[in-house]
């Protein structure tokens, strides 16, 4: 047996047993609520220092759609299509962690008032109620095992109209830093359903990145694990540079040769960037970084040549 797959055994048996605890009967006794589908990422949530960089970075080099924040007033959506787009928050006064720029990620759901009762009936703190945003979107958010911000929304009957975007149209995976696998891991695929998709690091017996896809699409979460003593946030000894490449998001795209020209044309590629290169996974990827360092991985949807670590476990998307 490869040790990649002696890794997912392992981690699917300690799955099993956190998901024995976590499902069965509600908090008063009740045989557990029904899940509702989780479809596809929403969005990531980041904060700013510079909202006019910010907007240039997002709007003329990725291409997305400038809308106001129907959830907070002081916050800014980029759209890359109707029910997908990157919020971005001023940075806090009172922020703790100076080098903190992530504040959440959402997924969206069928149904997000059934979902806060299977949360609730799973032990899970949420809030009384959904909240019904201007747009006509409902949602609420939880934290996970270590204090990431999850948001859960239903997006609105009418959606807005998105033109289409010259470099993607499909937020196709979030990432963000993690400690303690087998914790989050009781809370993701025991408790939410996701599947484990791959793993993978610098080393072929690594597992650094360990993505799974969402219960109901083919949109995935990576955790970035972190090593050191923390359980939480970013390590002490971690930069901020360091920190906006793990808490990232990736733009699902068809040529990396094609994205590239795009973007170099529309001088696109003026700010911090990778050249095209493959990845761990197989798949050719772009990197670009936001003014304060969040990272947009432009990957292509299918994998160029065979993975290291582990196999894919399941198919990647197409489009």
């Amino acid at each position: 047996m490869r040790a990649g797959e002696c890794e997912l055994m392992k981690r699917m048996l300690a799955v099993t047993l956190g998901t024995l605890l976590l499902s069965g009967v509600s908090a008063n006794g009740q045989e557990s609520l029904q899940r509702p589908k989780l479809s596809s990422v929403s969005h990531l949530s980041v904060y700013s220092t510079d909202a006019v960089k910010t907007e240039h970075f997002y709007v003329h080099d990725l291409g997305a759609t400038e809308g106001v924040d129907p959830q907070d007033p002081a916050g800014v959506r980029y759209y890359f299509n109707a029910v997908q787009f990157i919020e971005v928050l001023p940075l806090p006064a009172d922020e703790q962690d100076p080098k903190n720029r992530f504040h959440g990620v959402g997924y969206n759901t069928a149904n997000a008032e059934a979902m806060r009762r299977y949360l609730d009936a799973h032990n899970i703190v949420v809030p009384t109620a959904v909240t019904k945003a201007t747009d006509g979107s409902v949602y609420f958010a939880v934290k996970d095992p270590e204090g990431n911000r999850i948001e859960f929304v239903q997006p609105p009957l009418h959606p807005p109209t998105v033109p289409a975007s010259s470099v993607s149209e499909h937020i196709m995976h979030v990432g963000y830093i993690v400690h303690d696998v087998p914790t989050e891991d009781a809370f993701y695929i025991g408790l939410l359903g996701f599947r484990p998709y791959w793993h993978g690091g610098m080393k072929d017996d690594s597992a650094d990145w360990i993505s799974m896809q969402l219960p109901d699409g083919q949109d995935w979460v990576e955790y970035m694990t972190a090593k050191g003593p923390e359980k939480t946030g970013i390590p002490a000894a971690m930069s901020q540079e360091t920190a906006g490449v793990l808490d990232h998001f990736a733009l699902g795209i068809q040529n990396v040769e094609h994205s590239y020209d795009v973007l170099f044309e529309r001088d696109g590629l003026t700010g911090k960037h990778s050249p095209p290169q493959l990845g761990r996974d197989g798949k050719w990827q772009l990197n670009l970084y936001d003014p304060d360092g969040t990272r947009a991985e432009l990957m292509e949807f299918q994998p160029a040549e065979k993975p290291c670590c582990s196999p894919f476990l399941l198919p990647s998307p197409t489009h």
